[in-house]
C-alpha cells in the first residue's frame, strides 16, 4: 500500500494478535477505526500529478506472515517491553563508545533481508531492534533521566477511543496553529466525535475484508512510491533491525534541495512558490514579490476558510527579516522619490503602491488590492494602460513590478515634523575591578582605535555620518567632552544616579574624524585612570537612562554598546538581588526565573523605544547576574545580548572582538516603525521579536539590524468565509537610515488560498514552521509551567501530521507512519527544541544561559533558527583539499563518529573541532603541528596556521562560518573520550539528551503512537 508523502511501516507499529509466532490476547479486539470526522469536513485524496518526484518510504520488518489489516486492538500491542531509563534526577551521561548502550533484552543486530539495503552503520542501542515503541507503556515522551511513567500526555487517560460528544483528555490544544491559548475551541478544532445517533461523518468507508478491513497485500495501482513486496509480504523471524538511514535525515533533504535548485535563479513571479531551502546557495530575481531572503512563511498556501486552519493546526506565520543581507550578485533596493507629494497610497487602508494595484478606467483610477477600495489617480502619477490593461511605465517604476523597494518619506512621516539627525553611537564601559584587572577595559580601548574607522556609512559616502561618545562607570558615570578644539579630553563625573542627567551637550557627541586626535588621547587614558581602583560595585539602568537623555538632548536616534561584568548590586535604581532558586526547576513557578523584574526596566524599554535608543549588552560575568531583568531593554528595543563567562583575555580576547566588530559595522535602520497588512479575510494577530508594542497594529523597534527577523502569526477574520484564490501581504517599515534620511521600505508578498488541505501540506516550509514554534514555545514559558508547553508542542506536531494522514493521505493500515513530503523532517526538529536548554529543566543548567537563549532565539529569522536546532556536522578527515566546496555534512549523531575521525561542529553559537582517539599522527601533525593527539593542550583559542593544504583547507572552512554567521564563535577542541567531550555530546541532536530528551528514533515513535491514538 503506498502513500501520497512519506511512509514507514511497522515497527511503528504492533504484532497483530495471533500472528507471526505470537499468541493473540494483548488485548480486547475492536472494530477497525473510523476514518470519519476529525474536526472538520473531509477532503477528496487527490492523486498526485504526473511527473512529480515519488516520494519514498521506509519499510521495515513486521512479524505478521499475512497481509496487513488496519490495527484490531484499541490498546497498542508490544512485543517486548522496553527497559525504563535511570530514574528522575540521574542525569543520563552518554555512552563512552567503548561500551554502546545495549539493552539487555536486545538482540545483537541481525542483517537485514535483501530487499532492504543498508545504508550505514547498525546503530547501537537503537530502539526499535526488537523493541518498538508503540506500546502504551510509555505515557510520555520518553525522556532520559525520567521514569517512562512521565507527564501525563493528550489523550493518555482514555483506555479507547472517546466516547461519543467526550473531548480527549489532555493539555488544551490550539485554535489555529497558535499553540498557547487556553482551552480548545468548540468544534472544528476540538477533537469532536459525532453525538450518539447522528449520522456517522463521511469519510473512508468502511472496507469489506476477514477482519472488517481492507487487505493490504501489495501497493495500489497509480499510487507513487509503490514497493514491490508490500510490507504484508515480509514474514518471518521477529523484529529485525532497524537501519537509522532509513528514516527521514536531515542533511539528506538539505543536500537534495542543493542538487535540485542550488546556483539557480529563483524569479518571484509566480504567486505562492515556494523557495528554496535556506541552507541552498541560489539567486533572487525580484519580479513582483519579496525575496524569501525577507519574508519566509510557514505555508506558501493558506487555508481558505477557518474551519479548515482549524483541522490542521498548522501556523499560519511569516518570519520578515526587513534588513537582510544581500549577496554581492543581487541588486540592492531600488529608492522611490516621489517629491513633497510623498508616497502614493490607498485612501482607506493606507497600503502603499505595490504590484498588487489594479489600474482601471484607462490608468486614471486604480483598486487596492488590499481593501478593494477604488482610489483616483493623481495628476502627476497618470499614465495610460497598454493592450495588456497595464501601465505603460510598468518597467520603469520599482514600485509597480517589484516586490520590495525603498520609498523617501516627507516629513509628515517625522518626528515633530522635523528632518532627524544622524544616528549616535555611545559606548559606555564598566571600569569596576573586574573588567581592570582582566585586561578587558584596555582590550576595547586598544580595538575602538581602528573599530570607529570602520562606521557603517552610506554607499559612495566619504566617511560616516554617525557621532559618537564615551562614558565609564562603576557606581557612578563619568562623562567625556571629546570636542576636537580640546587639547585633552574633560572628565564631567554624575555621582546623583537617582536623577541621571547629561552635564554637558556641546562636545559629548561628536564627529569621529573631526575630533580623532582627542578620541585617541582619552582612549590611551582610562585604562591608566582606574588602573588603581577597588571599586567592585557597579550601576546599570543609571546608564541607559544617561544614554537616553544624551540622544534626547541632542535630538537624534542611536546606540548604546555597553561592556558589564557584574549584577548592579550599588544603590541605585534598578539595583538587583539573586533570585536564582534552583528549587523552582520542574515547579509551576519555574516560570518567575525567565520574568524580568518589573518597574525601573519597564520604564526604560518605553524610553528607549520612543526616542529610538538601541541597546547592545555585553555580559562578562563570573556568576549569575539575573540576565532576564538585565537583559530585557535590549531584547525589546532591537539590541543583542552577548555574554561571555569567565571571560579571561588570552582565550576569549579575540572572540569577544570578532562580536564587536560585527554588531558596530552592520547594516541598520534606525527609530522603526513597521506594519503588516494584509488582503481582506486574515489580519496579524500575534508578533514575536526584538521588539515592542504599544498597539495591536504597530510594531516598534529602536534599532532594525540585518540579523533580526519578526515573525507574524496571521488569523482569519471570523466574518470572512475566504472564497478568494489569494493572500496579500505587505510589510512597510519606516525608519531613519545611518546618514539620517527618513524612508520607507516596503516589501510585498503573495500567497494562495486552498480549499484543499493537501495543498497546504504540499507547500509547507518545516524550517519557518519550526522558527515560529520556538518562537511561541518561549514565550510561552513566561506564563505556562514547562511541562504543559512540552505537552502541547507533542499534541500538535501529532495533531498537524494526524490531519495530514486522515485527509490527505491514503488509507492504509494505522501501524504505518506516514508523513507530508515536506514536513516528513518536522519531528527531527521538534525533537531538538524540546532538549533545548530554555525548554529542559533541570538544576545543572544555568539560569543565565536559559535565559539567554531564550532571549537570543526570538528575535532570530529562519536560517539562525534552522541551525541552531539542527547543527552541522563536517567531516575533515578524509575531504579533497584541492576542492573549493565544504564537505558534506553528516547527521547529527554518535554514530557518524569514527575513532579515526576529525569533525568540526557548529550551531551558530557554538563551534567545536572533535578529534577521535584513533587519529592518525600525520593528521595531529598537518593540523596542530604536534606528534601527536597526547601533546594537545586542552585550552587552544586558535589552530596554528601552518603552511600545508590540509592546515589550510581547515582554516579557510573556519573562518568561512565565522564570516558568514551573525555571531562569532569560539573555538573549542575536544578529544574523544575526554571530560569536556560531554559538552560536545549535546549537540548531537539525534541521540538521547544529555539532560532529558529523547533520541529521534524514540521521539518518532512516540508521535506515531499520538498520532495513531488521535486516529482512533
Amino acid at each position: 500500500m503506498s502513500q501520497q508523502g512519506y511512509v514507514a511501516a511497522p515497527p511503528y507499529s504492533q504484532a497483530q494478535p495471533g500472528m507471526g509466532g505470537y499468541q493473540g490476547g494483548f488485548g480486547p479486539g475492536t472494530t477497525q477505526p473510523l476514518y470519519g470526522h476529525y474536526g472538520g469536513p473531509p477532503q477528496a485524496f487527490n492523486a498526485p500529478p504526473t511527473g512529480e518526484v515519488l516520494p519514498f518510504r521506509l519499510l521495515s520488518f513486521s512479524c505478521s506472515p499475512r497481509p496487513m489489516h488496519p490495527p484490531t486492538s484499541t490498546v497498542p500491542q508490544q512485543h517486548f517491553q522496553a527497559p525504563p531509563p535511570p530514574a528522575m534526577g540521574q542525569p543520563q551521561m552518554p555512552p563512552s563508545p567503548q561500551s554502546p548502550q545495549m539493552p539487555p533484552q536486545m538482540s545483537p543486530p541481525q542483517s537485514p533481508p535483501a530487499s532492504m539495503p543498508m545504508a550505514g552503520p547498525p546503530m547501537p542501542g537503537s530502539p526499535i531492534a526488537g523493541q518498538p515503541m508503540a506500546g502504551p507503556p510509555m505515557a510520555g515522551p520518553p525522556m532520559a533521566g525520567q521514569q517512562m511513567a512521565g507527564p501525563p500526555m493528550a489523550g493518555q487517560q482514555m483506555a479507547g477511543p472517546p466516547m461519543a460528544g467526550q473531548q480527549m483528555a489532555g493539555p488544551p490544544m490550539a485554535g489555529m496553529g497558535r499553540p498557547f491559548p487556553g482551552p480548545p475551541p468548540p468544534g472544528a478544532g476540538g477533537f469532536q466525535q459525532p453525538a450518539p445517533g447522528a449520522a456517522g461523518p463521511t469519510g473512508y468507508p468502511q472496507q469489506p475484508g476477514q477482519f472488517g478491513g481492507q487487505h493490504m497485500a501489495g501497493p495500489q495501482p497509480g499510487m507513487p512510491g509503490a514497493f514491490p513486496s508490500g510490507p504484508g509480504a515480509m514474514a518471518g523471524p521477529p523484529q529485525k533491525k532497524l537501519d537509522p538511514d532509513s528514516i527521514p535525515s536531515i542533511t539528506q533533504v538539505i543536500e537534495d534541495d542543493k542538487v535540485k535548485q542550488g546556483g539557480q535563479v529563483f524569479t518571484t513571479n509566480i504567486r505562492g512558490q515556494v523557495p528554496p531551502l535556506v541552507t541552498t546557495d541560489f539567486t533572487v530575481q525580484d519580479q513582483g514579490n519579496a525575496s524569501p531572503r525577507f519574508i519566509r512563511c510557514t505555508t506558501y498556501s493558506l487555508p481558505c476558510t477557518a474551519d479548515l486552519a482549524k483541522q490542521c493546526q498548522v501556523p499560519l506565520a511569516a518570519i520578515i527579516k526587513p534588513f537582510a543581507n544581500l549577496p554581492k550578485n543581487e541588486t540592492s533596493l531600488y529608492v522611490v522619490n516621489h517629491g513633497e507629494t510623498g508616497p502614493i497610497r490607498c485612501n482607506r487602508c493606507k497600503a502603499y503602491m505595490c504590484p498588487f494595484m489594479q489600474f482601471i478606467d484607462g490608468g486614471r483610477r486604480y483598486q487596492c488590492g488590499f481593501c478593494n477600495c477604488v482610489n483616483e489617480v493623481p495628476v502627476f502619477y497618470f499614465q495610460h494602460l497598454d493592450h495588456m490593461g497595464r501601465r505603460v511605465d510598468f518597467y520603469e517604476r520599482p514600485e509597480l513590478s517589484l516586490g520590495s523597494y525603498e520609498c523617501l518619506a516627507t516629513l509628515d512621516y517625522c518626528k515633530n515634523n522635523k528632518a532627524p539627525n544622524p544616528p549616535a553611537y555611545i559606548f559606555m564601559i564598566d571600569v569596576s575591578y573586574n573588567n581592570i584587572k582582566s585586561g578587558l577595559v584596555k582590550l576595547i580601548c586598544d580595538e575602538l582605535k581602528t573599530l570607529l574607522e570602520k562606521l557603517p556609512r552610506e554607499e559612495g559616502a566619504e566617511s560616516s555620518a554617525i557621532k559618537v561618545g564615551f562614558v565609564t562607570y562603576n557606581k557612578v558615570l563619568h562623562f567625556y567632552n571629546v570636542k576636537s578644539a580640546l587639547a585633552q579630553p574633560q572628565m564631567m563625573v554624575v555621582s546623583d544616579t537617582a536623577e541621571m542627567f547629561v552635564p554637558l551637550l556641546d562636545g559629548f557627541l561628536v564627529n569621529y574624524q573631526d575630533s580623532k586626535a582627542v578620541i585617541y588621547n582619552l582612549l590611551d587614558q582610562i585604562p591608566d585612570m582606574f588602573a588603581d581602583t577597588n571599586e567592585s560595585e557597579t550601576v546599570f539602568a543609571p546608564v541607559i537612562q544617561a544614554g537616553v537623555e544624551a540622544l534626547k538632548a541632542a535630538e537624534c536616534s542611536g546606540k548604546l554598546f555597553i561592556f558589564q561584568s557584574s549584577m548592579p548590586t550599588a544603590e541605585a535604581p534598578g539595583k538587583l538581588k539573586n533570585r536564582d532558586d534552583k528549587k523552582l526547576i520542574n515547579t509551576d513557578k519555574e516560570k518567575t526565573l525567565f520574568q524580568p523584574q518589573k518597574g525601573v526596566y519597564e520604564q526604560l524599554v518605553k524610553d528607549c523605544v520612543a526616542s529610538g535608543c538601541c541597546v547592545d549588552l555585553f555580559l562578562f560575568p563570573s556568576q549569575y547576574v539575573d540576565l532576564a531583568t538585565m537583559a530585557n531593554v535590549p531584547c525589546h528595543t532591537g539590541g543583542s545580548v552577548y555574554k561571555y563567562n569567565n571571560f579571561q583575555v588570552e582565550t576569549d580576547g579575540e572572540h569577544f572582538l570578532r562580536d564587536l566588530r560585527k554588531d558596530i559595522q552592520k547594516n541598520i535602520g534606525f527609530d522603526a516603525i513597521m506594519r503588516v497588512r494584509t488582503s481582506t479575510g486574515f489580519r496579524a494577530t500575534e508578533f514575536f521579536g526584538g521588539i515592542y508594542m504599544n498597539n495591536t497594529t504597530d510594531i516598534e523597534m529602536a534599532a532594525v539590524d540585518c540579523d533580526k527577523a519578526v515573525t507574524v502569526e496571521f488569523k482569519h477574520d471570523d466574518a470572512m468565509c475566504l472564497l478568494q484564490c489569494s493572500l496579500l501581504n505587505k510589510c512597510a517599515l519606516l525608519y531613519t537610515t545611518i546618514s539620517g534620511q527618513r524612508r520607507l521600505r516596503i516589501h510585498n508578498l503573495s500567497l494562495n488560498c486552498s480549499s484543499q488541505l493537501l495543498d497546504l501540506y504540499k507547500s509547507c516550509e518545516t524550517d519557518s514552521l519550526i522558527n515560529f514554534f520556538a518562537k511561541s514555545a518561549y514565550r510561552a514559558i513566561l506564563n505556562q509551567p514547562i511541562k504543559n508547553v512540552r505537552e502541547i508542542l507533542i499534541n500538535q506536531t501529532a495533531h498537524m501530521l494526524a490531519c495530514y494522514r486522515k485527509n490527505c493521505a491514503s488509507p492504509s493500515a494505522a501501524s504505518q507512519l506516514i508523513l507530508p513530503d515536506a514536513m516528513k523532517v518536522f519531528p527531527v526538529y521538534m525533537n531538538s527544541l524540546m532538549k533545548t536548554a530554555p525548554l529542559v529543566g533541570n538544576t545543572e543548567l544555568s539560569t543565565d544561559d536559559r535565559a539567554h537563549q531564550r532571549l537570543s532565539v526570538t528575535a532570530m529569522g529562519v536560517e539562525d533558527t534552522q541551525l541552531l536546532l539542527y547543527p552541522r556536522l563536517i567531516p575533515l578527515h578524509n575531504m579533497d583539499v584541492g576542492s573549493e566546496a565544504l564537505p558534506a555534512p553528516v547527521r547529527c549523531s554518535e554514530e557518524r563518529l569514527t575513532d579515526a575521525g576529525m569533525f568540526l561542529l557548529e550551531n551558530g553559537h557554538s563551534l567545536f573541532l572533535w578529534l577521535g582517539q584513533a587519529c592518525s599522527p600525520d593528521l595531529i601533525q598537518s593540523i596542530f603541528n604536534l606528534p601527536s593527539l597526547a601533546h594537545l593542550q586542552g585550552n587552544m583559542a586558535a589552530l596554528p596556521e601552518l603552511d600545508n593544504p590540509l592546515s589550510k583547507k581547515v582554516q579557510s572552512i573556519i573562518s568561512g562560518l565565522l564570516e558568514k554567521r551573525p555571531n562569532s564563535m569560539k573555538l573549542q577542541i575536544v578529544r574523544q573520550r575526554d571530560k569536556p567531550e560531554i559538552l560536545f555530546r549535546q549537540f548531537l541532536v539525534e541521540d538521547k539528551g544529555l539532560y532529558a530528551g529523547a533520541s529521534y528514533m524514540d521521539f518518532l515513535c512516540y508521535v506515531h503512537r499520538e498520532i495513531r491514538q488521535l486516529l482512533t
